[in-house]
């Protein structure tokens, strides 16, 4: 089965206790993001990570946010705040922004998808390597549940693939609207798995 990684966000902002926009617990699944990674790496799979490029002129950020379109000033374009996590850090992605980028750099086993929203879907540049990688199954962790992840899945939907959650490798801002997001998953037809039951080595 051909399988492709889709991290989302890993970034200091979000998964640090101290980052500009700290997800809650979200350290404690440091252990299962490294895990993903680890396997990916080995295995030879396709790594795809999005993240935030923001800069504070981003209709996003605000410094009266409503924590629905728009959040406090979070991963701001060369700060440590913006960069992964040394856990999930990728050795040497092609960044793709949002411009389009010439199909002969679509190459390699590691991409990085900038972005501006929390849809990873915005960046068109997306739609065009989920095509060209044509994944049989996408597994998905990162942050935040309920917002970034639950973009990155109904878009992955959408565009008829096989999704595949990994529950111990992401967290949600919200309890109740992270429930109500993987509810929906569940009925669209989303795998749940934990990094440990997914099948390594395969």
């Amino acid at each position: 089965m051909k399988r492709i990684l889709w991290d989302v966000d890993t970034q200091v902002d979000f998964v640090e206790s101290g980052g500009k926009l700290a997800v809650p617990d979200a350290e404690a699944a440091i252990p299962a993001m490294r895990m993903l990674v680890a396997w990916a790496q080995a295995e030879g799979i396709t790594h795809v990570a999005s993240a935030d490029d923001h800069e504070l002129t981003d209709p996003e950020i605000s410094e009266t946010p409503d924590f629905t379109s728009t959040y406090p000033p979070h991963c701001l374009r060369g700060t440590r705040g913006a960069t992964k996590i040394a856990e999930t850090a990728q050795a040497d992605p092609v960044p793709l922004g949002l411009t389009d980028v010439p199909e002969r750099w679509f190459r390699g086993r590691e991409f990085l998808l900038l972005k501006k929203h929390f849809d990873v879907f915005t960046n068109p540049n997306a739609e065009r390597l989920l095509a060209l990688l044509d994944p049989e199954e996408v597994v998905v962790f990162g942050v935040a549940t309920d917002v970034c992840d639950d973009a990155a899945i109904r878009g992955l939907l959408e565009r008829g693939r096989n999704v595949t959650f990994v529950t111990d490798a992401s967290r949600g801002l919200d309890e109740a609207r992270t429930a109500a997001c993987t509810a929906s998953w569940r009925a669209a037809g989303v795998r749940f798995s934990s990094a440990a039951e997914l099948p390594m080595g395969s």
